[in-house]
């Protein structure tokens, strides 16, 4: 089916997908696909996981959506086991990747603006992807996504990925940095990743200079790459990191996690969002987490 009623943001599909089941795809004329791609890094678990459609189901037929200026219960649960998960304080649930990130680059303003910087300003790298919202955009580091919506959000410097040196000398000659924005491992960049030490790196010259380390893991996060997330490799803990794709296997989610620090900045009517940490999508992410959790243990990890 072809409509002209949908924006040419996607070009035109080729193939309509009408069901999926663990890790395979069938379109509306019986063709079965392997998906490679797990939805773009989105169902981990698989297409339409049982257990999860069964909770989403039950979900659905008790409440979909609550405003946040009611206790949601289950809101609560997944951001305590998100706590836990990442070491760290306090969560923010938005819709996505890049509202996870919008509320990262807010948390930096904050910081830098309780430092007294008139114009704070987060360091982010070539070629790095944070959303396509104006600022994620702006904070992203490819033309291709920038392109035609100039005026960009100010406040940005940049840094070649993976150059602890080159970071040092735009450092120095960029005294309103206030906070580094970093995917452990760019995706949409190439997938590059990061020398061994480079996160640490990162630590410590975040922690000399006062500034938020922010790591993006959107795309690395939910046990994409054996630990829960990317940087428990390097055995530091980020003043912020965000998620989203795999965590509620394909409900939409986001979800900025900071520490004590970085989270007191932010207070009533600072920050929000409509359907973020609404009641369906926190029944997919805690059942997703407790079913990865129960195959990690059969597999011995």
């Amino acid at each position: 089916m072809a409509t002209d009623a949908l924006m040419n943001t996607y070009g035109t599909p080729s193939i309509a997908l009408v069901k999926g089941e663990g890790v395979w795809l069938w379109d509306a004329q019986g063709n079965k696909y392997l998906d490679a791609l797990s939805g773009i890094a989105v169902c981990g678990l698989g297409h339409s996981h049982p257990s999860v459609a069964k909770a989403v189901a039950e979900q659905a037929g008790l409440l979909t959506h609550c405003s946040n200026y009611f206790s949601i219960p289950n809101q609560e649960i997944l951001a305590d086991k998100l706590c836990t998960a990442s070491g760290m304080s306090n969560v923010f649930f938005g819709n996505s990747g890049a509202e996870a990130n919008e509320a990262a680059l807010k948390i930096a303003r904050l910081h830098g603006h309780k430092k007294g910087i008139k114009l704070p300003t987060i360091l982010v790298m070539d070629n790095a992807f944070h959303g396509r919202t104006l600022a994620t955009l702006s904070a992203s580091g490819g033309r291709r996504v920038q392109a035609g919506f100039e005026p960009l959000v100010r406040g940005f410097a940049r840094a070649p990925f993976n150059d602890m040196e080159s970071l040092k000398i735009v450092a120095d000659n960029n005294t309103d940095i206030c906070a580094i924005l970093v995917e452990p491992i760019q995706g949409e960049g190439g997938v590059r990743l990061a020398s061994t030490g480079y996160l640490k790196q990162l630590r410590e010259f975040c922690d000399q200079r006062g500034w938020l380390l922010m790591l993006d893991e959107v795309q690395t996060g939910n046990g994409r790459t054996g630990k829960y997330f990317y940087f428990q490799h390097s055995g530091i803990i980020p003043d912020v990191v965000t998620t989203s794709k795999g965590l509620a296997s394909g409900v939409p989610i986001g979800a900025c996690i900071a520490n004590e620090k970085a989270s007191n900045l932010i207070s009533p009517g600072k920050h929000g969002s409509t359907f973020g940490g609404n009641p369906l999508a926190m029944v997919a992410g805690l059942k997703t987490l407790e079913i990865m959790k129960e195959e990690s243990r059969s597999v011995g990890r």
